[in-house]
């Protein structure tokens, strides 16, 4: 985990020198910025060689209590909104940013707001907003995941809707993703079919963790001999339960039952923020 690579005790701690207080929205200046937050140039100094296994365990758990504790923030200001918060998770390249931006799109005048999550650049923030939508770019540094603080954090400088829909499109990684809550409802994975049928196999944390797995890609199945039941099963070996849908950017296969989903979940999270 990330007491090994060494992000985490920087990223949950936000190299910064106060604290935020999530539950309150703050408007911030959107100036040429945008507000896009960078949380370091280098790597968190956690030092591994010869630490006992329980000297890592305690470390783990104390990463993953002070990330809890934003997260529990950012969730409580989620439900005061009733907006609904999709975690988008994959590897690098499955195509979350176009799909994203093709959502955004079909979209149309659903109320949303975007947090791009990438080690370094705005490139993918700058891209969700050519399409209209607001956006903040977190740039991790060497940190491989986004945690609840750096969330929270973005949030501030986002004007959330009630009743909209939150993205936030993670690090590509497929293992640190997976055991940090950033305040989110559900967990959406993304696997493209040119990443090979075993990929949930290989990563079984991230899939058993998600609600939802978009298939993306499946225009190019014909062309990269792949079996698109056998990435079914597979997902599904590791997570029964597991939605699947099968999505293509390109073509639009399946939008319909993404947008569908999406729109269901946020009715009922909706209802239920006007019922307290």
């Amino acid at each position: 985990m990330c007491t090994v690579c060494g992000c985490g005790t920087g990223s949950v701690e936000g190299h910064h020198a106060h604290d935020h207080h999530h539950h309150h929205h703050h408007p911030h200046d959107h100036g040429q910025d945008h507000g896009d937050l960078h949380f370091g140039q280098g790597p968190a100094g956690v030092e591994v060689a010869g630490m006992s296994q329980a000297r890592l365990i305690e470390i783990e758990t104390d990463i993953l209590a002070k990330n809890d504790r934003y997260a529990a923030a950012n969730r409580a200001r989620l439900a005061e909104l009733g907006a609904f918060a999709i975690n988008l998770v994959s590897s690098p390249g499955s195509g979350k940013t176009t799909l994203l931006c093709r959502t955004i799109e079909a979209l149309g005048a659903q109320p949303l707001a975007v947090i791009e999550g990438d080690q370094q650049t705005a490139n993918d923030a700058d891209r969700i907003r050519a399409t209209g939508a607001q956006a903040v770019q977190v740039n991790t540094g060497k940190g491989c995941h986004l945690d609840g603080h750096m969330v929270g954090h973005a949030m501030e400088h986002l004007d959330i809707a009630p009743a909209s829909l939150l993205f936030i499109e993670n690090v590509g990684n497929l293992v640190c993703p997976a055991a940090f809550d950033l305040g989110e409802d559900c967990k959406v994975a993304i696997l493209s079919v040119t990443e090979g049928e075993d990929k949930p196999l290989k990563y079984p944390d991230m899939f058993t963790a998600a609600k939802l797995a978009l298939l993306n890609k499946v225009d190019l199945a014909p062309y990269c001999d792949v079996d698109l039941d056998l990435y079914e099963a597979n997902l599904r070996r590791v997570n029964p339960g597991l939605e699947v849908i099968r999505v293509s950017s390109r073509t639009g296969e399946g939008m319909d039952r993404w947008l569908g989903w999406l729109q269901g979940r946020l009715a009922q999270k909706s209802a239920r923020a006007a019922a307290e």
